[in-house]
């Protein structure tokens, strides 16, 4: 393919970016047949239309099979799995907008009160769905006001008739308050974290049920929740233009490899392409 914001494995190609004029918005528009996602979270939403195909989807209340049609809706920091639940695979154009759009679309409704939530995994919404592939289409092309028309209408349409308040996540018992102590230590020590034995002993408790306690309340364990917030942390680095090796090195990988290998399955392309994605231009149409 010509342009290095796409990468090509076998049938799976993949398009993740920023669009200038849409503030607030990541884009992915993609096709997978072998890429499997991990667990992990996102910091602010996510609205996928699934396009061709079948994606499975393995969320805290189980795993959803979404096909064409199908508009996939997820919380912050709600861990979660995709993958491909048939051959073929899936094609799909997600939107991944900020808390903050969310909220400024959820306010200018003015149907919901506190931090919108969805209350659904996976909507049957044809009329949505094409209109998500629309905003895709429309951002492509430097359409900036059919491309905000269209993706404030897909928000607030989902938020009008999926969503209620976000519930709050409180810390209670040793367990949970343990567990949110050993996320600041990872946070904070990111790049040369303890070991779990290490860590369990600087908040007196016992490895096991450190371990217990923070996937009761982070729905992962400790490492690999270490692995999402690493490929996070490069994210942002990557978006204020350090570089990839530079990058890899500031969160703990132990080289530039080892960020590749957990970036691309985690946020679904290289570092290096979604680096480039971040310019705000127009990408050429996917392959």
């Amino acid at each position: 393919m010509a342009d290095g914001a796409q990468e090509s494995v076998e049938r799976e190609w993949a398009r993740h970016w920023q669009y200038a004029e849409l503030p607030g918005l990541d884009l992915l528009r993609a096709h997978y047949v072998h890429h499997t996602f991990p667990r992990h979270a996102h910091d602010g939403y996510v609205i996928a239309a699934v396009t061709g195909g079948i994606e499975e989807v393995g969320l805290p209340g189980g795993i959803v099979r979404a096909g064409p049609g199908s508009v996939v809706l997820i919380n912050p920091e709600v861990p979660h799995t995709a993958r491909a639940g048939v051959p073929q695979g899936w094609a799909y154009a997600t939107l991944y907008p900020s808390r903050e759009l969310i909220a400024e679309v959820a306010a200018e409704i003015g149907s919901l009160r506190g931090t919108p939530g969805f209350t659904a995994d996976s909507v049957t919404d044809p009329q949505t769905s094409y209109v998500i592939t629309e905003v895709h289409r429309a951002a492509e092309e430097g359409n900036a006001l059919a491309a905000d028309t269209l993706l404030r209408g897909a928000v607030a349409r989902m938020l009008t008739r999926h969503a209620g308040p976000l519930p709050a996540r409180t810390v209670r018992g040793a367990g949970a308050v343990d567990a949110a102590a050993a996320r600041a230590v990872l946070l904070e020590r990111m790049a040369r974290p303890p070991s779990l034995e290490q860590l369990a002993a600087e908040l007196e408790t016992s490895p096991f049920a450190l371990l217990r306690a923070f996937r009761a309340r982070y729905g992962m364990p400790p490492h690999t929740w270490l692995t999402d917030a690493r490929v996070r942390r490069a994210r942002t680095l990557l978006d204020a233009g350090t570089a990839p090796a530079e990058a890899a090195v500031a969160v703990g990988f132990t080289d530039q490899p080892h960020l590749n290998r957990h970036f691309t399955r985690i946020v679904g392309v290289t570092p290096g392409a979604y680096r480039r994605g971040r310019s705000g231009g127009r990408p050429p149409a996917a392959g």
